[in-house]
């Protein structure tokens, strides 16, 4: 694992959007095998974190919102952008739980990265756990966004997870790895 060995020749690549939140480009590759792939396409992306957020009386900070790609209104993690002027994830991580929520301070430690499709996709989530996290402010919300969150116990987030109603599966896998290695099953 994390070889090179299989790795694509990319013979050509071109741009076809290079916007803020939309970049995509066509390769033509090569495979090992000499196989050609004449339109494979690429999407980049920042890299994106998300937050397991835990209150000290152990309830899960969500946050409901309106997702337009499957048109459904879901239960999420709050998770964001990893903007150019954060220094680290963590940071970004930090400044998306404020803003998105009210809720800071705490100890947070990063529990796992994950590709929302290593096939496509240039970007890695970034996943954190934060726990003993308190209100210290209102939600700073950007003009796009209508959150409203939500405090939820153990049972109430393995019910999410149990019953399919929670799509984001960059936030559907940490959690579960967090409530498999705190054996909260």
């Amino acid at each position: 694992m994390g070889s090179n060995d299989m790795k694509w020749k990319v013979l050509k690549s071109e741009y076809l959007a290079h916007e803020p939140w939309f970049t995509v480009r066509r390769e033509h590759v090569e495979l090992p095998n000499g196989n050609q792939i004449k339109d494979y396409y690429i999407y980049e992306y920042p890299d994106w974190v998300n937050v397991i957020a835990i209150t000290k009386d152990n309830k899960f900070v969500f946050v409901r919102q309106y997702r337009h790609g499957l048109s459904i209104t879901e239960m999420e993690l709050c998770a964001g952008v990893c903007e150019n002027d954060d220094p680290s994830p963590l940071v970004s991580a930090q400044r998306e739980l404020l803003e998105e929520t009210g809720y800071g301070k705490g100890e947070w430690k990063e529990i796992m990265q994950v590709s929302p499709n290593p096939s496509t996709n240039t970007n890695i989530t970034h996943c954190f756990v934060a726990t003993d996290v308190e209100v210290v402010s209102g939600q700073h919300l950007e003009p796009s966004e209508d959150i409203t969150v939500h405090l939820l116990t153990l049972d109430e987030v393995k019910e999410l997870l149990r019953n399919n109603k929670m799509m984001q599966a960059t936030q559907v896998a940490p959690l579960w790895k967090y409530i498999a290695e705190n054996h909260l099953m």
